[in-house]
């Protein structure tokens, strides 16, 4: 399994401001997979995704990432291993302005540590697969909402981590492009061996899906059969 998170419980906040927004959590995602993380605002999600990526620590439970124990672990060791093993993407694609879309995918593979050979090789093919290759020169200004977030998906593979962690990455997109970024994700999830995990209360993400789980008042609801 490349994510096992056994028995996570947090609280955010303290005091009578104190939430539980985990109650003993446990979820494992395999290579390959797209799981869909179901549930309203405040319902945990954003802070399971940040657990899961070593963000946040649990107040109890453990946390395994790509066969490594992310709560054993000094922040350092953390922040390094989630730089390697993680790749993110939000529901604003946050593209740098003044970058084209290809540098804007290079400078990712930069700061993660890729070799500029290796890397340059790897945003050519990512743009490529995600059939945005002939907007490799051109500037977020002139992309839609939907080649956006193809590009973010883009940036979030490119050193190829292990997990692909998205927190409602279809929520300010039209029907078409919030499909052509399920589409992206799933397939390049299946093609680079990655597991996802995709927090989102948009329906249309469910096809998309190897798996859907709810979770509410931080707790997970049963799988349906």
């Amino acid at each position: 399994m490349t994510l096992i998170l056994e028995h996570i419980s947090k609280t955010r906040g303290q005091g009578r401001h104190a939430v539980q927004a985990l109650r003993d959590v446990s979820l494992s995602l395999a290579a390959g997979e797209l799981v869909l993380l179901e549930g309203p605002s405040g319902s945990g999600k954003t802070t399971l995704l940040s657990v899961a990526a070593g963000l946040l620590l649990a107040d109890s439970g453990t946390v395994e990432l790509a066969g490594r124990r992310l709560d054993a672990m000094d922040p350092g060791e953390r922040r390094a291993w989630r730089g390697r093993k993680v790749g993110f993407v939000f529901q604003r694609a946050n593209l740098l302005e003044g970058l084209s879309v290809h540098d804007n995918v290079l400078v990712a593979a930069a700061i993660a540590g890729v070799a500029p050979r290796a890397a340059l090789a790897e945003a050519d093919r990512l743009l490529a697969e995600l059939g945005i290759a002939e907007l490799a020169d051109r500037m977020p200004a002139g992309l839609s909402g939907g080649e956006e977030h193809r590009v973010a998906v883009a940036r979030a593979l490119v050193h190829r981590p292990a997990l692909l962690l998205a927190d409602e990455p279809t929520a300010s997109l039209d029907w078409h492009s919030g499909r052509q970024v399920a589409e992206a994700m799933t397939t390049l999830a299946r093609q680079e061996d990655v597991a996802v995990l995709v927090a989102s209360h948009d329906p249309r993400l469910g096809p998309f899906a190897s798996r859907v789980i709810g979770l509410a008042d931080g707790l997970l609801t049963p799988e349906p059969a």
